[in-house]
């Protein structure tokens, strides 16, 4: 009983001999686990959303549109690295964004001044196709978080600059994950028209309009 109390792991101490070995064993082990499971989820048919050859040279092609501010510069900034853009190809597409700011106070103390700020960002995006601009593609994001707001001016306006690139790089991530998808996907076929069978001989034709699908 004595032994077994006194029973060491030997791989969690600096001055065993050969520690370095067993953490090299453990680091190609997960590495051989983790490629059985990725070539498991490729014979099962799964695919990254990046394997689609299409999805980033058309992420890297993306025009971004901010508004001024502080924000919108911020949002475009972390877009721009999202989609990685090819700044020396011209553009495919062009989005444009529509921001809008709210802050909660939260953690009120007893002369009525806030501790803690919950942040709200809104990002509206519309993406549009180059030349035509024909819009192909939209959405919303939202973004929610909260930062501490001590009393030293300084460092709540530091605090306050902070959460706003905190969720201008949350919602570039979002949308870059909505337009991968819907790019991995294939974009919206074309409306077309459908056009109704001829009616039997001897029968008239019905007067109802051509149906449109997507």
């Amino acid at each position: 009983m004595r032994e077994a109390q006194e029973t060491t792991d030997f791989t969690d101490r600096t001055d065993v001999p050969g520690r370095g070995f067993v953490r090299a064993v453990r680091v190609i082990r997960g590495s051989i686990l983790s490629a059985a499971a990725c070539a498991a989820l490729g014979g099962c048919g799964f695919a990254p959303l990046y394997a689609q050859d299409s999805v980033v040279p058309k992420l890297a092609a993306i025009d971004v549109v901010a508004p001024a501010g502080r924000t919108g510069f911020l949002i475009r900034e972390h877009l721009d690295d999202a989609f990685a853009k090819h700044r020396g190809a011209a553009p495919a597409y062009q989005m444009h964004l529509q921001l809008a700011e709210t802050r909660y106070p939260r953690g009120v103390r007893v002369d009525n001044v806030a501790t803690r700020y919950e942040y709200v960002l809104t990002a509206a995006y519309q993406l549009a196709a180059l030349p035509s601009g024909a819009p192909v593609k939209a959405g919303t994001v939202h973004v929610e978080l909260t930062y501490d707001s001590p009393d030293q001016p300084y460092a709540s306006v530091a605090a306050q600059a902070d959460a706003q690139d905190r969720a201008a790089e949350e919602a570039a991530r979002r949308i870059q994950l909505e337009l991968a998808a819907w790019m991995a996907t294939g974009e919206p076929a074309t409306r077309r028209r459908v056009v109704p069978p001829a009616p039997p001989v001897g029968e008239p034709a019905l007067n109802a309009p051509a149906a449109a699908i997507e």
